[in-house]
């Protein structure tokens, strides 16, 4: 069995498969903590932009957005869909933890689990680059999946989806401080024959001890935590609204 990097199979049917998100609540939610912190224009950074959502939704708020990923094909995806809908920011093939920009930032977002890619060593480094690529000042807004989402939801569960154009199988396999996931997704072609995709990823467990800790490291001040959408009660997802020093 071929097994693909991850977003590769996935690239093309990401947000489709994840429209329950309710992508345009959770930008709305960002962009009024970004308006909080006083950023209401200039240059942003989407960190782990992924096909580009928040890249493009800043873009239609008014910022000056630059996607950086490490997947090809997702990038791909989110060049498509910018043009489609008339936004244009610009996307640069990178890894977070070699993160360098042409300039600094007036903020930084790294939404959707992209801090979960990283392991716990590498989390303090994470954020330096990110620090080095933002003003003083500059706004850093990142979330992570809960310790609780990943250990009681996600860790050894299997789910699964069957949809007209697309199916999935994830398997994940609790390992530890960390989750290891296996995709495998069937797409319709053209003609009719669906094709096979297969990816491993691993996620990792992040205590919020740990990344205040990896933040004071980093030189960021935490403004404040919150559970999705800036829900309290919420145990899933923890969003970090920060500064930099």
């Amino acid at each position: 069995m071929r097994r693909f990097p991850a977003y590769f199979a996935l690239a093309d049917w990401f947000e489709y498969l994840n429209a329950d998100c309710d992508y345009e609540k959770w930008s709305q939610y960002l962009h009024n903590e970004l308006l909080s912190l006083g950023v209401r224009a200039g240059a942003g950074l989407d960190i782990g932009c992924g096909s580009g959502c928040f890249s493009r939704a800043f873009a239609r708020f008014g910022y000056s957005m630059t996607g950086y990923d490490v997947s090809e094909r997702m990038l791909a995806k989110a060049n498509s869909l910018s043009v489609s809908e008339g936004v244009r920011p610009r996307y640069i093939l990178c890894d977070l933890l070699k993160l360098k920009t042409f300039e600094k930032a007036d903020f930084a977002l790294c939404v959707n689990d992209c801090l979960n890619y990283v392991p716990q060593s590498k989390l303090a480094a994470a954020f330096r680059r990110a620090a080095g690529a933002l003003k003083k000042g500059g706004a850093y807004l990142f979330d992570i999946s809960s310790e609780y989402k990943l250990r009681e939801i996600v860790g050894n569960n299997t789910f699964c989806e069957d949809r007209e154009e697309v199916a999935y199988l994830w398997f994940n396999r609790l390992k530890g401080d960390s989750v290891e996931m296996d995709f495998t997704i069937f797409a319709k072609r053209e003609d009719g024959a669906f094709e096979r995709g297969d990816e491993r990823h691993v996620q990792y467990i992040h205590t919020e001890e740990n990344v205040e800790r990896c933040l004071r490291e980093a030189d960021f001040t935490l403004v404040k935590k919150t559970g999705a959408f800036g829900d309290d009660g919420d145990k899933t997802r923890v969003n970090f609204i920060c500064v930099r020093n």
